[in-house]
């Protein structure tokens, strides 16, 4: 298990927005998104939607769902799972804490609440 990765203030992450970790920084082979879903928790995807190369940080986020902003394809935040068309391959999801204000990404760990 890693230390983590001090991602930001919990504050700094708007409900309904998301941030991306370089991969270089996360030490993985994609970028990783940071999620502050609409309900308040925070989660972490793989950044390129499996379908088409797009951001997914810069996509739609409801509830636990985030939706690719080119072809509409919809990922749950909390597995990756990949839930309509166009994507049939499921993205990576990463661990994420809150604690002491800050927000901290845990790279190719499972998260907690998959």
């Amino acid at each position: 298990m890693s230390e983590g990765i001090r991602v930001a203030d919990v504050d700094e992450i708007d409900e309904g927005e998301a941030l991306t970790v370089d991969a270089e920084t996360a030490g993985t082979s994609d970028d990783i998104a940071v999620f502050h879903s609409d309900n308040g928790n925070f989660y972490a995807l793989n950044d390129t939607c499996t379908h088409e190369d797009a951001s997914l940080a810069d996509g739609w986020i409801e509830g636990d769902e985030v939706e690719c902003p080119i072809h509409s394809a919809r990922f749950c935040l909390r597995t990756g799972e990949a839930l309509c068309l166009p994507a049939l391959i499921n993205t990576k999801a990463h661990r994420v804490d809150v604690r002491d204000g800050a927000v901290w990404l845990y790279p190719n760990e499972s998260p907690l609440n998959a």
